[in-house]
């Protein structure tokens, strides 16, 4: 949540308020209130952080008493009641309670509710709602699927339709062929015969004349005889049965649509308390899906490190700190202000002179381009894909000296020194301020120099402390979570870097061990990833997208990409 600038108070102090008295209900800056605190009518008060102050009651007349202000509660009529209502006979012997601490108790009721639906059921409920519209797409493109292939179902039927009807055509046309040709044949038979029959007739027309009358005695003419008609049968007609079928059957041929006999699953709500954002990885999904999603991931810590590649940036002495960005480029610093873009392969390509030393001063923005802080200057430069160099962010007198860029929205997130005081401060991707991060619930200072930060995936900023010899880590509300001091009695934090899982590493460096540390979200240590016995004193890190552990080296240019999941 932004911090808005508010004036203390005190008469004629103009300086920011960061406190709040309870009982006076004033405001005070970190002066005013430490006088506030010594002043014999004061020094028992209750003196907050502005965030953490009571809300004073409002003035309200009492019905019954409307000179007198409400400032009592009757605990059984839930009535608020002046000081001169709790005589009347109404109220006598009820529990009474001081009414601005009720009124308190709720005013922080109805904050937590707020909270609780700004921060959990309205993006919750957005989650599905998009979860939902991604169905719907599912769904459209699963019908057209169906449609595609019911089309292509009666194609391929009516392909089957016009090979079987030309194949019954085609036995029409034999049995035809078949018919005629007997029906051709008989036909023959009787030209024959008729023909016989003309050739007889004109032997009887020529024995009956009377020139031949001896013929009709002879041998010849008793052997003329008729032959007898020849039978021949009447062709049976073949007929036509048609197919016993209806809608339902052609229904059946082309299959169905139907729900399979499956209970559909209830859309998953994450528990309130465990809203961060996980995924499970698949295919090509990365760290930035991960921190859009809520589903659990199926990547584990492993039990041993394993080395996946080494490359070189030339133009550095140390590798202090790594700014891995798209398409395999990176920046890398050392602890003499070079500061120097080259590729996955060791080659550079850009080289220029910064203000920083061996802090985690430079990040890549959502946009792709490179932002690095200038202590000297008191600014934060971006450079653009371009290569050009332009003024972003003027800190005022406050020196820059580390800074993230958040992957969940873009914020900026940037550790600074001012003297002896340390804080972190949040802008926006515009570059306008928004949160300053001091001051744990009980007004001490959480910094002391911010010199590495990074976020993790549940929203927490995560910080190493050099000079602390400390890991803060508060939550996005600037709450402070936890502390984590090391794993035995060397810890000097140098870089830090979170990963996919929630892990929080961080390289307890040159005046250290010389080790990776990696903890959980919550602060438990789980391992040691690496030692100074495995040969190399790590200074800077970086995980990238396929979830490598990139670790740069003191008093080399060697970077090792280390494989430590599974």
């Amino acid at each position: 949540m932004a911090q808005h600038y508010l004036v203390c108070g005190t008469e004629d102090c103009k300086r920011n308020c960061q406190f709040y008295c309870n009982p006076c209900h004033q405001r005070l800056c970190e002066t005013c209130r430490d006088e506030h605190q010594k002043s014999p009518d004061t020094k028992e008060h209750e003196v907050v952080t502005y965030k953490q102050r009571k809300p004073q009651l409002p003035e309200e007349k009492c019905n019954l008493h409307p000179k007198r202000n409400v400032e009592i509660l009757c605990k059984e009529c839930n009535v608020p009641l002046c000081a001169k209502c709790i005589f009347m006979k109404e109220h006598t012997g009820h529990q009474l309670d001081d009414l601005e601490e009720k009124y308190a108790e709720k005013v922080a009721f109805c904050r937590s509710e707020i909270s609780k639906i700004q921060d959990y059921y309205l993006s919750t409920s957005q989650g599905l709602k998009k979860e939902i519209r991604e169905d719907v797409m599912e769904i459209k493109k699963t019908m057209d699927n169906i449609r595609n292939s019911i089309k292509a179902e009666a194609e391929s039927l009516k392909e089957l339709v016009d090979r079987v009807t030309s194949d019954k055509l085609e036995q029409a046309n034999k049995i035809e062929e078949t018919l005629l040709k007997t029906l051709n044949l008989q036909e023959k038979t009787y030209e024959d015969y008729t023909e016989y029959l003309e050739k007889l007739l004109k032997e009887f027309h020529r024995y009956k004349s009377i020139t031949n009358f001896r013929v009709l005695f002879s041998e010849d003419f008793d052997k003329l005889k008729i032959q007898s008609i020849p039978e021949t049968t009447q062709p049976v007609l073949p007929v036509f049965t048609a197919g016993q079928f209806c809608k339902d059957d052609v229904s059946k041929l082309l299959g169905s649509v139907n729900f399979p006999n499956i209970k559909p699953d209830k859309r998953r709500i994450k528990p309130m308390e465990k809203a961060s954002t996980q995924l499970k990885l698949t295919g090509k999904q990365t760290r930035r899906d991960v921190e859009k999603s809520d589903v659990k991931p199926t990547l584990s810590l492993s039990s041993s490190v394993t080395k996946v590649r080494e490359y070189t940036v030339p133009g550095v002495n140390s590798v202090w700190h790594i700014s891995l960005g798209k398409s395999g480029i990176l920046w890398a610093s050392d602890n003499k202000g070079n500061l120097v873009q080259t590729d996955l392969q060791g080659n550079q390509l850009q080289k220029i002179q910064a203000s920083g030393k061996d802090d985690g001063y430079h990040t890549f923005t959502q946009d792709g381009d490179l932002i690095y802080t200038d202590r000297k200057n008191k600014v934060i430069n971006r450079i653009k894909q371009d290569n050009t160099i332009t003024e972003f962010i003027k800190t005022g007198d406050w020196e820059p000296i580390s800074i993230h860029s958040s992957h969940i929205n873009g914020d900026i997130l940037v550790g600074m020194i001012k003297g002896r005081e340390a804080k972190v401060t949040r802008y926006n991707k515009t570059g306008k301020e928004i949160q300053n991060i001091q001051r744990d619930n009980k007004g001490q200072g959480l910094y002391s120099y911010p010199h590495f930060i990074t976020e993790n995936i549940n929203g927490d900023i995560c910080t190493s402390d050099l000079y602390k010899r400390v890991v803060v880590v508060v939550n996005k509300s600037g709450q402070h979570r936890f502390s984590y001091t090391g794993h035995g009695s060397a810890f000097y934090p140098d870089a830090i870097c979170t990963d996919l899982l929630g892990h929080i590493i961080v390289c307890n460096g040159c005046f250290g061990n010389d080790s990776l540390d990696i903890i959980d979200q919550d602060g438990q240590f789980l391992s040691l990833l690496l030692t100074l016995q495995q040969g190399i004193r790590p200074c800077g890190l970086c995980v990238d997208d396929e979830s490598h552990l990139h670790v740069g080296q003191f008093n080399t240019n060697t970077v090792t990409v280390y494989k430590y999941l599974q």
